[in-house]
Formats: structure tokens, C-alpha cells, sequence
């Protein structure tokens, strides 16, 4: 509960926008965003903001996992930890799928990048770049991003 409150209090703050936004009265909202890589410079990639409805799709996409990981976590056979490590990635990947829109200069095996490229051979270090960006997105600290 308390995490939601923070975001509903980080929301109604920021519900003013700043002045350049607004514009005839109205409030200009985005709801992509576009990043320039540090990881891959020339790169820049485009993901979603965070919304209601969007938080709400994403809970749900990951609330299975999330317990099976907390149960495979707390077991103390080496089989178990493997299980839920790739299960911590299995999440990475839905976050990359669910919140990346796309991925400008960057050519994987003479292709543009897309989404499933970017996890099946794209650079690691860029890739996570990009899921540590949209858990960013999510309202996710950075110990909650490590997982």
C-alpha cells in the first residue's frame, strides 16, 4: 500500500507539469519517451511512460512470476536459485517487451533492432540498459531494479 501512495503522491505533484508544457491552457503530456544510450553511443531507444491503466497490465504480467521467484528464492537446493534466476530474467524480458517501443541505430545481424532481437542477440549491456530505463519508467529503486 505504502508503495502506491508514494506513486500517487509523486503523481498529484507532478500533475502541474512544468510551464513549457503547457501550452494555450492546456497540459501536453507524452506518453513515450526517448533516450539516448550511454552503453551504446549513436543508439537511442524509445519506451513508454508510465501510466494508470499501463501499471496495472504490467502488475498483473508479472505477479505470477514474482511469487513463484520469492518461493524458488527462500528453497536451499542449488536447482531452486538457477530456477529463479531465470525466472528474474524471464521478468527483464517482459519488461523489455512491455515497455520498449523502439530502437534507432542499431543494426543486429545486418537488420534494424527490434524487441525480440534486442533479447535474442542484441548487445547485454545495452539491453539492460534499456530494462533498467523502463523499470526507471515504473517508479522501480535501483535495489528493486537489480532484481
Amino acid at each position: 500500500m505504502m508503495r502506491f501512495m508514494s506513486h500517487l503522491a509523486k503523481a498529484v505533484s507532478g500533475l502541474g507539469g512544468d510551464e513549457s508544457a503547457k501550452r494555450n491552457g492546456a497540459l501536453h503530456y507524452e506518453s513515450l519517451i526517448s533516450i539516448d544510450s550511454r552503453a551504446a553511443p549513436g543508439v537511442r531507444y524509445t519506451i513508454h511512460r508510465m501510466s494508470f491503466g499501463r501499471r496495472m497490465e504490467l502488475s498483473r504480467r508479472v505477479r505470477e512470476l514474482t511469487g513463484k521467484i520469492d518461493f524458488l528464492k527462500a528453497g536451499t537446493e542449488t536447482h531452486e536459485k538457477i530456477e529463479a534466476n531465470i525466472l528474474a530474467q524471464e521478468i527483464d524480458a517482459m519488461y523489455l517487451r512491455w515497455g520498449l517501443v523502439s530502437i534507432d541505430g542499431l543494426i543486429i545481424d545486418g537488420e534494424s533492432a527490434t524487441k525480440e532481437q534486442m533479447l535474442e542477440k542484441g548487445p547485454e549491456d545495452l539491453t539492460r540498459e534499456v530494462v533498467i530505463a523502463i523499470k526507471a519508467q515504473c517508479g522501480l529503486s535501483e535495489a528493486e531494479t537489480k532484481n
